[in-house]
């Protein structure tokens, strides 16, 4: 399924459902996550906004799905959080097992 695809239906998704969805958005946005410059990446290749990836992480942690990593200042790091994701898949699947 497409990238472009995955964002359309995680925005009209409810319920569990969304969890689901914003996971297969993150985990398929996160294959490409080493591509510079990355948003402008995944809008030239696969007309996805960098605002639908970003949503569906902040979704995934308010659920307490995952952690978003942030800056010294506080700032948050979502291509650094897709990089973890991307090179430690298992690790993090345990981490949420735990919470």
């Amino acid at each position: 399924m497409s990238l472009k695809t995955l964002a359309k239906l995680y925005r009209v998704a409810r319920g569990d459902e969304k969890v689901e969805r914003a996971w297969r958005l993150v985990r398929e946005a996160a294959r490409y996550s080493n591509r510079e410059p990355y948003w402008e990446f995944l809008k030239r290749n696969f007309d996805v906004r960098a605002e639908d990836v970003k949503d569906a992480l902040r979704f995934l942690e308010e659920k307490g799905e995952l952690q978003i990593k942030r800056s010294v200042d506080g700032k948050r790091l979502y291509v650094s959080t897709l990089k973890d994701i991307r090179e430690n898949p298992v690790r993090l699947d345990r981490w949420l097992g735990l919470t």
